[in-house]
């Protein structure tokens, strides 16, 4: 799958593939929202893969030109909004949110690049007013499936607990064995009373810095060929 991205800004990295990954296993159907979709490689690859309608929204209007036009020459159909997530219609409902969200604490260094900063501090777009918007656009059974800074886990939690979002399956990703986490997925599920299952932690790398076998195969699954380029 070819997918254009800028040659300056920000660009997905492994984080969207093994989002992606994790996503796949709830084998997916119906509707599906993704939200602050950049270049649209999570719901790009999910579209290829699974029968579902899938809707997109990005705040940036250069991202959403980009995951347009690589849902065109992947010759798959998709509904985008420009805007802030927090104002989008809730008239529609959706059986699978799906998000990459900014998540970086807006207390560090910030880049001045103002894409980059949109796409990565989570001041745009607040966990708590975020959550609550995702609960407005879910249908009744519906999945919030998403990846956060593995930091701010107990705001999360805390923020989906409140809004009856239900945490089912949580996974947290070490880029190696030894080190901490820095990046939790979770699927959590409305109206839900099942006890939270923490799978097995994604390890990256081993201790020479080469990839290890189930990061290789998402990658290998994704198939991705980025290309860039400014239009």
């Amino acid at each position: 799958m070819y997918l254009y991205q800028p040659t300056n800004g920000y660009a997905y990295n492994s984080d969207s593939i093994f989002l992606y990954d994790f996503i796949s296993q709830f084998q997916l159907k119906g509707s599906l929202l993704d939200v602050g979709c950049g270049v649209g490689i999570v719901s790009l690859l999910l579209s290829r893969d699974f029968n579902i309608s899938t809707t997109i929204i990005d705040k940036q209007k250069s991202m959403l030109k980009y995951a347009e036009h690589n849902y065109k020459i992947n010759k798959l159909e998709v509904d985008a909004y420009l805007g802030d997530f927090i104002e989008f219609s809730e008239d529609k409902k959706f059986d699978f949110v799906v998000s990459n969200p900014p998540f970086y604490d807006s207390a560090v260094v910030q880049s001045e690049n103002e894409h980059l900063n949109i796409a990565r501090y989570a001041h745009h777009l607040p966990i708590f007013e975020f959550i609550s918007k995702v609960k407005k656009v879910l249908t009744p059974r519906g999945r919030f499936i998403f990846c956060y800074d593995a930091k701010q886990i107990d705001r999360v939690l805390y923020a989906l607990k409140e809004n009856k979002i239900n945490p089912e399956v949580l996974r947290f990703v070490h880029s190696k064995i030894d080190r901490e986490s820095k990046l939790v997925m979770i699927s959590a599920r409305m109206n839900s009373k099942s006890l939270t299952k923490i799978m097995p932690p994604l390890i990256v790398f081993d201790s020479s810095s080469n990839y290890l076998k189930e990061p290789k195969e998402a990658f290998l699954k994704a198939k991705t060929q980025s290309i860039k380029g400014d239009y």
